[in-house]
């Protein structure tokens, strides 16, 4: 028994040490990819290929039907399970792309989309064909904790996708960039993981199998479709509404400010479903895994945003050909709020589907997508562009009923866990809106980020006793 625990722990740490050096790549890799698009492309074009991907986001929806996940969560599988939910998603997805083909003329119709977009979206449903057949290759690797050798396939993916849309869009090939990178990328991923967990493609499907995956798959994918029309569909409803200028500038905003939850919290939140599956009898290990999460997230997140926020008008300032995106700054500076306080209900989320409770998950994600059609479109009629941001950040105040809901569940400290990483944030804030009080330029903007990081290291050690070469020490013994 306690072999496999020290066996689960090293997997577990190894992957998710792993998947914060893929998301550490490919954040720098995308920062730069992302600046030479954002400087070359118009917001417009920006839109478009935020308004595509929602596209193929709702489409991916049907695609799976909680059958991957419930090879996951389950305990053990047998080949019936594994040949079952591929050929039930492949069936489906055949299906959906050969719709997305047929709509092609009404999708092209009701946004007003150039011709160049058109292929943009025929690259993604190909994508999305050649995605679908890494799902069991993928799931192999998750259910041993390795994710080290997926991040190793998406570091190849991200580092072939960025390198060939930014050489693209520097030739000038606008919106034509991404129909490139987009196929490059889906064929090289589909190859390397194959050759890293092979696996044979077999067709059939066993009724047992079936009855018994979706008894979990399908509550499991209730909460994606709600996530789906809670995140993406209100993406293609923002684009219809506002225009694709306005959804540029909402795209912008949110790719900035979300990118400490998408590098963090993401990776967090994959790696804790498959451990809290295995660890869900252990309530004490559950309730100290999770006060740690708490812990080290409040430590890295908020100072990260506390900083954004303090400098990025002075980025796009410094920046060449950035002074477009300026009318972006108000919806990012309300995102990073929403972004900060809604990275507390992911944990308890994931906490909630590993012990089984998915009826839980299920009810937050219905009170979400529902006052998300509410808010937004209400919010947006009264305060345009500016409302989606306010409507995010009511929303994300949701995190402290699911506290509550989870004290239920679990004993565990949370206001200790949070009070050092946000109150040495905000001395830390003030020290760097000091240092800003300087002319602007990259030295007096690199200077502002080392002045904060080391007096937040001091402050945290000074006040509060915490070092942080202990404390990373501490994360790798949370048994």
């Amino acid at each position: 028994m306690e072999k496999n625990q020290n066996s689960l722990k090293k997997n577990s740490i190894f992957s998710l040490m792993s998947l914060f050096f893929q998301s550490g790549y490919s954040a720098v890799l995308g920062l730069v990819a992302n600046l030479i698009l954002t400087i070359v492309l118009a917001p417009e074009i920006f839109g478009i290929y935020i308004l595509t991907l929602s596209i193929i986001s709702f489409l991916n929806y049907f695609s799976d039907i909680g059958l991957a996940a419930s090879l996951v969560q389950k305990k053990d599988i047998t080949s019936d399970d594994i040949r079952t939910t591929f050929t039930v998603q492949q069936i489906l997805i055949v299906t959906l792309i050969t719709i997305g083909f047929i709509l092609t003329p009404y999708v092209r119709s009701f946004y007003d989309l150039p011709y160049e977009a058109i292929y943009l979206y025929w690259a993604l449903l190909i994508a999305f064909f050649l995605s679908s057949l890494k799902t069991i290759p993928s799931i192999q690797l998750e259910r041993h904790i390795q994710f080290q050798k997926i991040v190793f396939v998406q570091i190849v993916e991200n580092t072939v996708f960025y390198i060939s849309v930014s050489l693209l869009a520097l030739n000038n090939m606008g919106l034509v960039s991404f129909v490139y990178a987009v196929l490059i990328r889906a064929l090289t991923g589909t190859i390397l993981i194959y050759s890293i967990s092979f696996w044979m493609p077999k067709i059939g499907i066993s009724r047992k199998s079936l009855k018994k995956l979706l008894s979990f798959g399908i509550p499991y994918q209730t909460n994606t479709l709600l996530a789906l029309f809670k995140d993406d569909m209100i993406m293609l409803f923002l684009g219809k509404t506002l225009g694709l200028e306005a959804l540029g500038y909402i795209g912008w905003a949110k790719r900035w400010a979300e990118a400490p939850i998408r590098i963090i919290m993401d990776n967090v939140s994959r790696i804790l479903f498959p451990i809290f599956s295995r660890i869900q009898s252990e309530k004490e290990r559950v309730a100290q895994l999770l006060e740690k999460i708490i812990r080290y997230q409040t430590m890295i997140l908020a100072p990260t945003f506390v900083g954004m926020a303090l400098l990025m008008n002075r980025f796009v300032e410094l920046v060449p050909k950035y002074s477009k995106w300026e009318p972006a700054l108000p919806i990012f500076y309300l995102i990073l709020i929403s972004a900060f306080l809604s990275s507390y209900s992911s944990p308890f989320i994931n906490l909630f589907n590993a012990l089984g409770k998915v009826k839980i998950s299920f009810k937050f994600m219905v009170y979400w997508t529902a006052m998300s059609w509410i808010l937004i479109p209400f919010l947006t009629s009264l305060y345009g562009i500016i409302g989606f941001p306010i409507s995010l950040i009511i929303l994300s105040l949701t995190f402290i009923v699911i506290l509550f809901v989870a004290k239920k569940n679990i004993t565990f400290a949370f206001i200790q866990q949070i009070y050092p990483g946000i109150v040495a944030s905000t001395f830390m804030g003030l020290i760097v809106y000091i240092a800003l009080y300087q002319p602007n330029s990259w030295i007096q903007f690199g200077f502002s980020i080392i002045t904060g990081a080391v007096a937040y290291v001091l402050i945290l050690y000074v006040v509060f006793k915490i070092n942080i070469m202990k404390e990373v020490h501490s994360f790798f013994k949370y048994d």
